[in-house]
């Protein structure tokens, strides 16, 4: 590919998003326009990722869901403005890039091992408001101590 092409596809690439392999099940929010024009919605679709393909700007990945007995496959363009956002609620154990051998399974023959736990990222206690809350009364009731205790 030419260098220009990709250092302009690099400039539009969004890093908000998580990280998804396929095996992965995910909540990915579409952003929809309703019929007014004006108004817009957030719709949820989780499924499977079933494979991810392209590169740069052009990548797209293929999420499958089974709804009322029929799959239903639907392909995200991955850097598009269209998706809100993408949840990984459990990551999956397999030796596979494209699990387009799901297709052909139902119950509990579609399902997947699991990698393990997604834990959401843990924001700290910023260390400001613990300095600036160390010496009040309520801390100290916090903490089980007396104000006369918490500062010997």
């Amino acid at each position: 590919m030419n260098r220009l092409v990709e250092k302009v596809q690099q400039e539009q690439l969004r890093s908000d998003l998580a990280e998804i392999r396929p095996g992965d099940t995910v909540r990915v929010h579409v952003r929809l326009k309703e019929a007014e024009g004006e108004k817009e919605r957030i719709q949820p679709f989780e499924g499977v990722v079933i494979r991810r393909s392209g590169r740069l700007a052009s990548e797209t990945f293929t999420v499958r869901r089974v709804s009322f007995g029929i799959g239903i496959e639907r392909i995200f363009p991955l850097h598009s403005p269209t998706i809100a956002g993408i949840e990984v609620l459990q990551r999956g154990h397999v030796r596979r890039a494209k699990l387009y051998y799901l297709r052909g399974r139902k119950g509990k023959a579609a399902r997947l091992k699991r990698a393990g736990r997604i834990e959401p990222p843990a924001t700290p206690p910023e260390p400001e408001a613990a300095a600036a809350t160390a010496g009040t009364p309520e801390s100290a009731a916090l903490s089980g101590t007396t104000p006369a205790e918490s500062k010997e």
